[in-house]
């Protein structure tokens, strides 16, 4: 049966539809053949098919492409870390250091822990020559002289991470051992040294190349690793060895007698680097969580420390605006407009609510007239100029401290995320409210059980009668 067969029955089972739609099918099959070449040739000529000069699918990724963001979010991250920085003692290196704080939160994973980002110190240099390590990096702890010996740089490396003593130890004071030959002292001695190296034995058969431990690791031990092309370090805190087990994968063993693959971390590059008069441990391609190091250098360790707190708030600021991405204009702006809004809306308002709602709004220009005494500006003028321009619809203007005037601060990049005004809103509220709902105050009387009891005395004048 010809194609051409199967179409005429088609159209012969489709009798028990209307007339209407009949005709349409059967046009558009006559069209079909016509311009497939299987009708009449005068329909063929007669038909001229439209061919647009352009697809509708793009043949090439230049006619259609997707805008990317990405630079765009983080020019406004840094924008947001320069403004929390502003107004620090390293407000000078802001755009040097607002960059390197988006760059450490941008490597963490979607949860964006703040106990993944480390910030070392280290004493001598400039500030320009912090760095960030995209993987964890630790001070290098005390080690003994067989630490020379050993490798300094793996690829690939298995990680031990260990919460043992790898040394011989000194017995207590009070402890007493009383042998009479010998032999029995030597056969002490002798177990003292066989559990010792039976602990270093089945370390080095696990296959790890990095011994990581909480607690001290001996001379003897530090040689043994040495001659086995092994990394020790001993004395490691806590917080990075818990840090570099989250990065690392593993987990801390507290005995060496069931040191499996699943317990041993991994990392693509260990390398052990001279960082002003310190040498630093770092640990990079961490495949179980994103993490990184931000390693200060600076002068007075003062200085340091007041640093590394205004990288800390950068970094949280970052991570909020990453988390909530609405943004308001600070310098007094939002709660500016909100107390506009609030004027406005009090005055539709019939009764004393009327009242408390004007009071709400006036509370709320308490921030921008704090903010002008603060600077040692004319609050009264600020406050005036902005209730005019709030007015007039400049939502975003507040009070720019810089020119002893108003400014937009959205254009200005002085921003904060919306959720903490947001909770410092809802917080006052909660709080006005609570002291509001108070009837009545308790009062404790002054006591006086313990006063002495009135009567002459030196230096005191006679008692009137009145």
């Amino acid at each position: 049966m010809t194609q051409v067969r199967k179409v005429d029955l088609c159209i012969l089972q489709l009798h028990w539809l209307p007339v209407c739609f009949r005709t349409q099918f059967q046009v558009l099959v006559l069209t079909f053949k016509a311009l497939n070449g299987l009708g009449s040739v005068y329909l063929k000529e007669r038909l001229h098919p439209h061919r647009s000069a352009r697809t509708l699918r793009s043949s090439s990724k230049d006619l259609l492409a997707v805008p990317s963001l990405r630079e765009e979010l983080r020019s406004l991250l840094e924008k947001c870390a320069s403004t929390a920085l502003s107004s620090k003692l390293i407000s000078h290196q802001k755009e040097f250091f607002a960059k390197m704080v988006v760059d450490a939160v941008m490597m963490l994973d979607e949860l964006l822990q703040i106990k993944m980002i480390g910030i070392k110190k280290v004493q001598g240099g400039a500030l320009e020559d912090s760095q960030l390590v995209a993987g964890v990096a630790f001070k290098k702890t005390f080690s003994y002289a067989g630490f020379e010996m050993q490798p300094k740089k793996y690829e690939s490396p298995r990680i031990a991470l260990l919460n043992i003593e790898l040394e011989l130890k000194a017995e207590k004071d009070n402890a007493e051992v009383r042998v009479h030959t010998v032999q029995d002292y030597q056969a002490i001695v002798d177990a003292e040294w066989n559990i010792l190296y039976d602990k270093l034995d089945k370390l080095h058969k696990s296959g790890a190349k990095v011994i990581l431990s909480k607690l001290p690791i001996g001379d003897v031990a530090t040689q043994y690793f040495a001659d086995r092309d092994m990394f020790c370090a001993g004395r490691v805190p806590e917080e990075d060895l818990k840090r570099t087990m989250m990065a690392c994968g593993g987990s801390i063993q507290t005995s060496v007698n069931s040191l499996t693959d699943e317990v041993l971390g991994r990392c693509d590059l260990f390398e052990e680097t001279q960082i002003g008069g310190d040498r630093y441990n770092f640990f990079t391609g961490c495949p179980k969580a994103k993490t990184c190091t931000i390693i200060l250098r600076g002068g007075a360790e003062q200085f340091m420390e007041e640093t590394e707190r205004s990288l800390h708030d950068a970094i949280m600021i970052v991570r909020r605006a990453i988390k909530n991405d609405s943004v308001v204009a600070g310098g007094g702006a939002i709660e500016m407009e909100i107390s506009k809004y609030l004027r406005d809306y009090s005055r539709t308002i019939p009764g004393k609510q009327q009242l408390l709602i004007g009071a709400y709004a006036k509370a709320l220009e308490i921030i921008p007239r704090q903010l002008c005494d603060n600077a040692g500006f004319d609050a009264t003028n600020i406050l005036n100029k902005l209730r005019a321009k709030h007015a007039q619809g400049g939502k975003w203007y507040g009070v720019d401290v810089n020119n002893e005037d108003i400014a937009d601060n959205f254009v200005a990049c002085v921003w904060e995320p919306a959720v903490v005004r947001i909770n410092a809103l809802t917080a006052a509220s909660e709080a006005a409210c609570l002291i509001v709902s108070v009837d009545e105050t308790i009062k404790n009387p002054r006591s006086t059980v313990d006063a002495p009891p009135p009567g002459r005395g030196r230096g005191r004048g006679r008692p009137h009668n009145h």
